[in-house]
């Protein structure tokens, strides 16, 4: 069975940033391989289609370009947020609001972020919310691990929009 559409793919990878002698960001192994729904909007579209067509066992290797990815790196994702914003009197929320921290995060159209703290002052938190692998250029290499035919329990899995939640619903906390 080759990978096309609707078919559950499963990969083991390494991933670099640039090239072959960049530096390792990610290692998927046998023990945990990437698992996904082919052609359903999971992964990065041309990350498919340089995956597409391959058997179990095959190997493959590509490049993409930022723009193929996670896209450039802009200053405009760079945003100064009110620390009222923050709660920081809190106890709590002074604990998480601290630089490198991730903080997810949610815009005025109810669209989920996640922005890292890049500095603290009195009346303002700058965050990034540029994705982390923005401006990188992303270099895979890996192995084909098994294709098939999704059972139904894979596909309410991934129907969910999750892939742990069994079938709940993700900010119930169910996810693993």
């Amino acid at each position: 069975m080759i990978i096309e559409n609707d078919k559950l793919v499963s990969l083991t990878y390494q991933l670099k940033s640039d090239n072959a002698n960049g530096e390792i960001i990610e290692i998927v192994t046998a023990d945990n391989p990437l698992t996904f729904l082919f052609g359903q909007g999971m992964m990065l579209p041309k990350f498919e289609e340089n995956i597409q067509g391959k058997k179990v066992g095959e190997s493959f290797e590509f490049i993409l370009d930022s723009t193929d990815a996670y896209g450039e790196y802009s200053e405009d994702n760079v945003i100064e947020i009110p620390s009222s914003v923050f709660e920081l009197d809190k106890p709590e929320n002074r604990n998480l609001v601290k630089v490198g921290n991730s903080i997810p995060m949610m815009d005025s159209a109810g669209n989920r972020l996640t922005g890292v703290v890049l500095k603290i002052e009195k009346d303002f938190v700058t965050m990034d919310f540029n994705h982390a692998m923005a401006g990188k250029q992303l270099y895979f290499t890996g192995k084909v691990v098994s294709v098939k035919e999704p059972s139904d329990e894979d596909l309410m899995m991934f129907n969910t929009g999750c892939s742990g939640c069994g079938g709940g619903d993700c900010s119930s906390g169910g996810c693993h």
